[in-house]
């Protein structure tokens, strides 16, 4: 048990490769934390990746999200600030946004490497999945209202951060790389209009994109021909990042084989 508002990582496997490349080091997240006098226990990870780790846990209260910032260092850099500014940022996001009901609800800060916030029941939209006529137009007004909030969520491309709830609703989740000029160098600056123009477009391409995979018939011929341009912002980002992404996936690939290889050999060995 992790007492107080505290969330540490559990005791480390025996054998952990590459555990360099995760968040919480050979850890993972703890088995149990407690916050504002509720106890909460792990029921399963969603993901751990290089830079943060979350899963779902059964409270006392309901269910909920915990999600930890990287905390170990990498190839002898430390790397625990990154995590820590991550999680404040992403802390800041969410707060900035709880009166919409497209978003979970903020449990708050455990520490400053942790957070949670409510789970909302449901599941990832599938590529083709054929929701509801008010989902993309409640996804739309969600958007709109970030933007005129000055807030680009900018990783809507990802099917895995829309959430179709059991009540049919959209939902979105992990404002990690969200953007918004910060507020100490001014608001009025041409740059910074002009990199939001571009995040927000952005955000409204990947929209587009889900709704012509989604509800097609949602959309006029003229939306249907848009939704396929891509802009210079996403080409770049393409040109830069995939091959990355493609070498990230294989390197995880590997990891997640020789994670496996040393499960097995450690049960043969405790038989």
């Amino acid at each position: 048990m992790v007492e107080g508002q505290s969330a540490t990582p559990r005791v480390p496997m025996k054998r952990e490769p590459y555990s360099h490349l995760r968040a919480l080091g050979p850890q993972g997240l703890p088995e149990e934390f407690r916050f504002n006098g509720s106890e909460y226990r792990l029921v399963q990870t969603f993901k751990h990746d290089f830079f943060a780790a979350s899963g779902l846990y059964q409270g006392s209260t309901g269910q909920a999200v915990l999600k930890m910032g990287r905390c170990v260092s990498f190839l002898g850099l430390p790397t625990r600030w990154i995590g820590q500014w991550l999680i404040a940022r992403e802390v800041r996001f969410y707060s900035q946004v709880q009166d919409l009901s497209g978003v979970p609800r903020l449990l708050g800060q455990i520490n400053e490497l942790a957070f949670a916030h409510e789970f909302v029941p449901g599941h990832n939209l599938n590529r083709h999945e054929p929701v509801n006529d008010e989902f993309f137009p409640s996804l739309t007004q969600l958007l709109d209202t970030l933007h005129a909030r000055g807030i680009a969520y900018v990783d809507l491309e990802k099917r895995e951060n829309i959430i179709v709830g059991d009540d049919a609703k959209p939902y979105l989740i992990d404002f990690q790389i969200s953007w918004q000029w910060p507020w100490r160098i001014g608001q009025g600056g041409w740059l910074a209009r002009w990199l939001f123009q571009r995040l927000a477009n952005a955000d409204r391409y990947h929209l587009g994109k889900h709704i012509r995979r989604c509800r097609p018939d949602q959309m006029l011929p003229g939306e249907l021909e848009k939704s396929r341009r891509v802009g210079p912002l996403i080409r770049l980002h393409r040109m830069l990042f995939r091959p990355l992404t493609l070498l990230r996936r294989r390197i995880l690939g590997h990891v997640e084989r020789a994670r496996e290889a040393a499960r097995q050999e450690a049960s043969s060995e405790s038989k």
